[in-house]
């Protein structure tokens, strides 16, 4: 069953952040206060997929007003290749679209294989004229690299 992400799936969800290999974790914005924070901010269009009661996959989804984006997109290595992502990430596009929003965004880590394999398969755009830049606001939001 693929839904809208509540707060009251955090554990869950954290849970499978913690299994997926190479995921990157921010010890402030991934936090259960950051997440409810964002999901606050972008009602409804975040997601999970859950068979028999337990998280399997999920994906936080916001927009700007302008452009939407997905972060964490994962989905629980037992449980790939049954087309879940998919279904969650098409969730989540029509979420956007609904509200008005024309286009939207991720990023994904050049190392992970599997994450890039998916979104060229489903007809995502690798972009190859951006520089992507970051500044960290916050030296205390430390990002933990799963192993």
């Amino acid at each position: 069953m693929i839904r809208a992400m509540q707060i009251t799936d955090y554990d869950q969800v954290y849970k499978l952040w913690k299994t997926i290999k190479g995921f990157a974790i921010r010890s402030i914005d991934d936090s259960k206060e950051g997440v409810e924070r964002f999901l606050r901010r972008n009602p409804g269009i975040s997601v999970v997929a859950e068979e028999d009661g337990k998280v399997v996959g999920a994906i936080l989804c916001g927009h700007d007003g302008r452009r939407g984006c997905l972060y964490h997109v994962c989905v629980d290595p037992e449980y790939r290749l049954r087309g879940i992502g998919k279904e969650m990430v098409v969730f989540c596009m029509n979420a956007l679209h609904s509200e008005g929003i024309n286009k939207v965004s991720l990023i994904a880590f050049t190392a992970n294989d599997i994450g890039n394999a998916f979104w060229k398969e489903i007809g995502w755009t690798k972009r190859e004229d951006l520089n992507y830049y970051d500044f960290t606001l916050n030296k205390e939001n430390i990002v933990q690299f799963n192993q």
